[in-house]
């Protein structure tokens, strides 16, 4: 009977999270299943031990989750060697690695490597992953292309969650967590039946907490004195209908609501734009002795609010039919999403008032989808077979916008005096009024060089300046509309050739659709600096020869200045521009497995995977120079970037061993992907740029250990990689004028990509009388270092690392109620996140190439350093009841 099946597995998945901890830490349960038989997995859509499964996976139960503090996908990678998950700008860039690849996320044009699936629902952007999760069953998450059975867009993996649905059995549970830095929460839940037919399950959470930066705010007018806060509240209800023995259906509904502060960096290295900075009144890390790097500190300045706000809400609904007389199963998934997000930002990172945004709707996105999945799945003696179709509707909404503070224009003509003041051998001074002298309508050279050489001022009234500047407030406002839809086949059909020897089939055919409307606009007279710089370029160059440089110093000179103000939220050409995009384009992926049982405790396996991942559109201003107009200041014809593919390889010996209580996996990868997307972030503007080729090779290991002491488990995972760019030039890339920021990949080591990940953890629960026991866990993740940039600057480096997370728990045998200390980051461990360019402060790359055969000399780097920090030390208790 349909009704008895899901008790049957309900329980069954309840007591395999006990012990089911994946490969990186767990409380199991004294009761709980004590062989590795007992941990299942739905990674090819069906129930199996994983053990069966010739793929590399990583589940992890509520219980695991729990030891060990995980509340979202960003507190997941302490459990999950090899992968990575960072946030920057805001929450919802958040950006899942995997074997060192994935997608930054600062961009909603781009859809990530790492797909996320919440109850078989794809979620096309990582940040919905982050926030509180609810009620989890368990977190599966699969390594390597997963797009035959988890759809397009996972070419690096699946964090596959399955939350814990209705129960007919009547239950309470509720939690009360009080910690460091005014941290609290509350969350509760109820589940039992409605009728006989209808089960029903509310989760409801609310948290708080202060943020982990100090601001300082200089003249405001931000008033916040910390960053990084948490302020949100979730909730989700659900239904289980099971109308006959043959028929299960669950709807799931949710909403969450996000209010906060997020997210300032601070200064790892501040440049010789040091000056320029307090000149105008800002603040910022005062430099070290040579502009070296920076102790590190989570102290940040920012002038400006960063106040976020995000909602998140859908529905689904799921439908299972069993067809008995085929031995099959007909799966229905149905889901609608809305996520938005709003932002203001301090974008210069500093309390000089330069530029920001504010958070009235200006700047943000929106993504609405629609999902539909059927699936039909059944089995005979010798084969497993599944045939599915997936359509998918997405539309999404971005919000662009720049304004101007009172220091912008001092500020710029600072930052090009003193290029000029070096160039010239001190012929110009520095000064902050500069600008109106380059701008002026109808100079000439003669004129430039008196106005440059006293600074922008003089007392003689034909020398006066008054050439426009750039006005304070609004400046830019543009909009963004994607449409995308995709169709899908696919199948996966396991083929048991003999009791020992399996063969896996799986292919899916994907058909994408986009379509791009966007309106990029300037506001008032922004535009009119950059407008004016451009008709003085000639007389500009003419000026420099008179101050003595060579005509090809004055004409790359004349080229900078105008580089520097016509950057591209004040460059007139995108002035009312209108974009009109559309693309459709197919990919046949699939994989193809064999697994050969050498007896009953080892599996052997080996793969071969091809995935895909979907073209886009940079919803960004992007420039750059051409062959008609040298000047980096062209907006590119088309925000197109193709489609990204990988070709993936694994070789793979599952062990089972000591009467089925160690499990020791070990697998070979090696992936190779093309076109692979890539956000850079410049330091003016985001950037996608195709790379044509990009390697991942490694190992994976896993260790699990039931121990013959009660209730005591020992687990360890390590992968190794080595993932780097391929050699190309700069006609290789689709925009060859971003070679230049680029010239440090070919041939490196991909950003967040470190050699060696280990995790590690010990868990212990067992009975201690009275009514009472104890338990305690312990995770641990060390990773080598990597770097945090995807330009791979030096400064961008993380030194070798470590995690530690701990928890203590006193309770009832019945666990009826259980007290938690916990701690997160046990040992206060300092780390970057990631690493940017502070905006207009400096720059790293030059113009020519230098001895080193890059564009990058270190000892020429002028650039400002800031990064988003990795969280401090937070400890707490936790109080849990269950009824």
């Amino acid at each position: 009977m349909r009704f008895n099946t899901i008790l049957r597995c309900t329980a069954s998945v309840a007591v395999v999270g006990a012990v089911a901890f994946g490969f990186a830490g767990a409380a199991a349960a004294q009761d709980g299943p004590t062989t590795i038989d007992d941990i299942i997995v739905t990674a090819q859509k069906r129930e199996q031990n994983l053990q069966d499964v010739p793929i590399v996976v990583t589940t992890l139960s509520q219980e695991a989750l729990n030891g060990a503090g995980v509340r979202d996908i960003k507190d997941l990678q302490i459990l999950t060697p090899g992968m990575t998950v960072t946030s920057t700008q805001s929450e919802a860039s958040t950006t899942a690695r995997i074997r060192g690849v994935g997608t930054v996320g600062d961009n909603p044009g781009l859809e990530s490597s790492v797909g996320v699936v919440i109850d078989g629902v794809y979620r096309s952007r990582n940040g919905v992953g982050f926030g509180d999760l609810g009620e989890l069953s368990r977190i599966e998450v699969l390594k390597g292309p997963q797009g035959t059975l988890f759809g397009k867009n996972t070419s690096a993996g699946v964090i596959n969650i399955i939350s814990e649905a209705p129960s007919f059995t009547p239950g309470f549970n509720a939690e009360a967590t009080y910690g460091n830095f005014n941290a609290w929460g509350v969350a509760g839940s109820v589940t039992g039946p409605i009728t006989d037919q209808i089960a029903g399950r509310l989760y409801v959470a609310k948290r708080e907490r202060d943020g982990f930066y100090d601001v300082v705010t200089g003249a405001g007018p931000r008033a916040e004195k910390d960053d990084q806060n948490q302020n949100f509240w979730t909730a989700r209800g659900q239904l289980l209908i099971l109308p006959s023995d043959e028929v299960s259906i669950r709807l799931i509904a949710d909403y969450s609501k996000r209010d906060e502060y997020c997210c300032v960096s601070t200064q790892i290295r501040t440049g010789p734009t040091y000056g320029a900075v307090t000149a105008v009144g800002g603040q910022q890390t005062p430099p070290a002795p040579g502009f070296g790097a920076l102790p590190f500190s989570r102290t940040a300045y920012a002038n400006r609010s960063t106040a976020q706000t995000m909602e998140d809400m859908g529905f689904s609904a799921e439908a299972n039919i069993d067809i008995p007389s085929w031995n099959a199963t007909l799966t229905s998934v149905s889901s609608w999403r809305n996520w938005e997000g709003i932002n203001a930002m301090d974008l210069d990172y500093t309390t000089a008032d330069l530029l920001y945004r504010v958070d009235d709707g200006g700047y943000g996105f929106e993504l609405n989808n629609l999902t539909q999945e059927f699936r039909l799945a059944g089995s005979t003696d010798k084969l497993d077979w599944l045939v599915g179709v997936f359509a998918t509707r997405e539309n999404i909404s971005r919000d662009d916008s720049y304004w101007y503070g009172a220091g912008y224009t001092p500020f710029l003509s600072l930052l090009i005096s003193s290029q000029l003041n070096a160039g010239t051998g001190g012929a110009i001074p520095q000064s902050g009024a500069i600008i109106g002298c380059l701008t002026r309508p109808g100079t000439t050279a003669q004129f430039l060089a008196g106005c440059l050489l006293n600074g922008g001022t003089s007392t003689s009234g034909p020398l006066a300046p008054s050439g426009p500047g750039f006005g304070v407030g609004h400046g830019v406002q543009d909009h963004y509309s994607q449409r995308s839809e995709s169709l899908a086949l696919f199948t996966n059909n396991t083929w048991h050739v003999t009791d020992k020897f399996d063969v896996t089939l799986g292919l899916r055919y994907t058909q994408d659709k986009k379509r791009l409307l966007a309106v990029q606009d300037n506001l008032g007279t922004n535009g009119a600096a950059c407008g004016g710089v451009l008709g003085n370029v000639t007389n500009l160059t003419n000026a420099f020869i008179g101050a003595g440089l060579s005509p090809a110093a004055a004409a790359a000179s004349a080229g900078g200045v105008a580089g520097n103000i016509c950057l591209p939220w004040a460059n007139p050409l995108f002035d009312n521009r209108r974009i009109s995009e559309e693309t459709d384009d197919g990919e046949l992926s699939g994989t193809i497995k064999a697994a050969y049982r050498l007896n009953d405790s080892v599996m052997a396996y080996g793969s071969y995977a091809r995935g895909y991942k979907s073209f886009g559109y940079n919803l960004d201003r992007v420039q750059g120079a051409t062959a008609t107009n040298p000047l980096p200041i062209t907006p590119n014809a088309s925000l197109l970037f193709p489609s990204e593919t990988v070709d993936s390889y694994e070789l793979g010996l599952k062990n089972t061993l000591f009467d089925r209580t160690v499990l020791l996996n070990l697998t070979y990868f090696h992936q190779t992907f093309e076109d692979f997307q890539l956000n850079t972030f410049l330091g003016t503007a985001f950037v996608v740029e195709s790379i044509p080729e990009l390697k991942s090779q490694g190992f994976d290991a896993d260790f699990v250990w039931f121990t013959p002491v009660e209730g005591l488990s020992l687990t360890t995972g390590l992968t190794y990689t080595d993932t780097k760019y391929g050699d190309f030039t700069a006609a290789d890339l689709t925009n060859p004028s971003n070679f230049r920021q680029l010239s440090l990949l070919p041939g490196a080591r991909a950003s967040f990509a470190p050699e060696w990940s280990a995790t590690g953890s010990v868990a212990f629960d067992r009975s201690i009388g009275a009514g009472l026991k104890v338990g305690f866990n312990l995770s641990a993740k060390y990773s080598t270092e990597y770097n945090t940039g995807s330009d791979l600057l030096p400064y961008k480096m993380q030194d070798a690392f470590t995690l530690v997370n701990g928890r203590i728990t006193l309770g009832s045998d019945d666990d009826r109620w259980a007290l938690d200390i916990w701690a997160q980051n046990l040992t206060d461990e300092e780390y970057k996140q990631v690493a940017i360019n502070a905006p207009l402060q400096g720059s790293a790359f030059q113009n020519t190439v230098q001895p080193n055969g890059t564009f990058f000399n270190p000892a020429l780097d002028t650039q400002t350093y800031n990064a988003f920090m990795g969280q401090p030390r937070t400890y707490g208790a936790t109080l849990r009841v269950k009824y």
